[in-house]
């Protein structure tokens, strides 16, 4: 479904893979504007290397927190569905949207029907099973980072860490399978940074990490109907709800979907933190001195702060209007997480770091609606115990400058050097 009505492009470049090469920091400026003068406006299509389309019209950005979570609670007007193209910001194959992006690519009843097999294997028991890996993952990480020599790079030895190594738990890869799955789970937010994919084409690093992610899957599948055990993927394979049971093919791409969303969502986040807390040393001081008390509402500021998800897309499936403006059946709509993370409107001194700031009704787990992040409690668990090692054993870290990751998906920090003296 698609919209021949011709439009003008807004001015303000949020498009182009230039403008996501820049800093947070600057690419906030564009979106600062966009809030205060034109709210709702018309851009042309992300540039890609992926599938470009030049006839493509182009979409609606949402920079707002009440537009952001408008559309995100209206699934029926403004969809996610395949074959409404998913939602991405750029165009994907759509084979890569069936195997790589499960449920968020879904629209009921579907959505719905896998949704609730999928959290019926998240029981209170597995759940508190999972935390107390968690607990135990972080304080040995921690141990390691204290034995390397005073320095370190935080993302490889600390961020990137912890979320594989729970899901690696969690879901029961093995061991010597646990670095190919990272690999292959961070190449598909980072096609279109250099570092990543160097000279390669970015459809065929896609391609190859999907396919990596995918054999992983149906390998562990295979291997636990045949010899079950207590992990989450014999949960899967054995799970049913209604007479409704998982396919090798929906298992696979819910792994997929775990790997790479369940990875970054807590690995950005950690990045962003830990640099927030190292600039603003008193917010710092505050939540070591009284953590028990402080690191709840410190989390919900940690993802507000790095809005680790930058974009999720909807398409209208019919004549609709947000803010007066006409969207027609078929048109693009853009959610920008972290401009809506930074309204003026909704958050006092948006800019600001602010562990104590209550209410924090941020979008960093998506506006609400039946797309809300499945997996919002065990990264806020994550959050929790990895920042009670840290702010505890580590209390002297200083952290030095971070390098950006290029794209529209993913917040990313790919490197955030680190000193430290010594610890416990």
């Amino acid at each position: 479904m698609t919209t021949t009505e011709k439009r003008t492009h807004d001015p303000v470049d949020i498009s182009s893979l230039a403008f996501w090469s820049r800093p947070p920091d600057v690419r906030e400026e564009s979106f600062a504007l966009l809030r205060r003068e034109r709210p709702l406006s018309w851009h042309p299509p992300a540039e890609t290397d992926l599938l470009p389309d030049p006839d493509a019209p182009g979409f609606w950005a949402l920079v707002t927190h009440a537009d952001i979570t408008a559309v995100s609670r209206d699934a029926e007007t403004f969809a996610s569905g395949q074959q409404y193209g998913g939602v991405m910001l750029e165009d994907v194959p759509e084979d890569m949207l069936e195997g790589a992006h499960s449920i968020l690519a879904m629209d009921a009843p579907r959505h719905h029907r896998l949704r609730k097999v999928i959290s019926s294997v998240f029981t209170p028991r597995r759940v508190r099973r999972i935390e107390e890996q968690i607990a135990e993952q972080a304080r040995l990480i921690v141990d390691d980072l204290l034995a390397q020599p005073g320095s370190a790079d935080f993302v490889s030895a600390v961020s990137a860490r912890l979320p594989m190594w729970t899901i690696s738990e969690m879901i029961g890869i093995p061991e010597a399978r646990r670095q190919e799955v990272a690999d292959a789970a961070n190449a598909m937010v980072a096609w279109n940074d250099p570092d990543y994919i160097g000279d390669g084409d970015p459809m065929a690093v896609l391609l190859g990490s999907l396919m990596t992610l995918h054999t992983t899957s149906f390998e562990l599948s295979t291997a636990r109907r045949e010899e079950p055990a207590d992990d989450l993927m014999t949960a899967l394979v054995q799970a049913e709800v209604d007479g409704d049971a998982l396919t090798d093919e929906e298992i696979a791409a819910f792994f997929v979907l775990l790997c790479v969303a369940g990875n970054d969502t807590t690995r950005q986040t950690s990045s962003h933190a830990i640099l927030a807390l190292d600039r603003d040393p008193g917010q710092r001081r505050l939540l070591a001195a009284e953590f028990q008390e402080r690191i709840d509402p410190a989390v919900e500021e940690f993802v507000r702060w790095a809005s680790p998800v930058l974009t999720f897309r909807r398409t209208a499936t019919r004549d609709t209007e947000i803010r007066g403006q006409r969207i027609a059946a078929g048109e693009r709509v853009v959610m920008f997480y972290h401009s809506g993370n930074r309204d003026e409107s909704v958050f006092t001194d948006p800019h600001v770091f602010d562990i104590t700031r209550t209410p924090n009704p941020h979008v960093g787990f998506g506006g609400g609606g039946p797309h809300f992040c499945l997996g919002s409690h065990l990264a806020r668990a994550q959050l929790r115990s990895l920042f009670g090692e840290l702010l505890t054993r580590v209390p002297d870290l200083s952290v030095g400058e971070p390098e950006w990751l290029a794209g529209n998906f993913i917040n990313g920090i790919k490197r955030l050097p680190v000193t430290f003296g010594g610890g416990s």
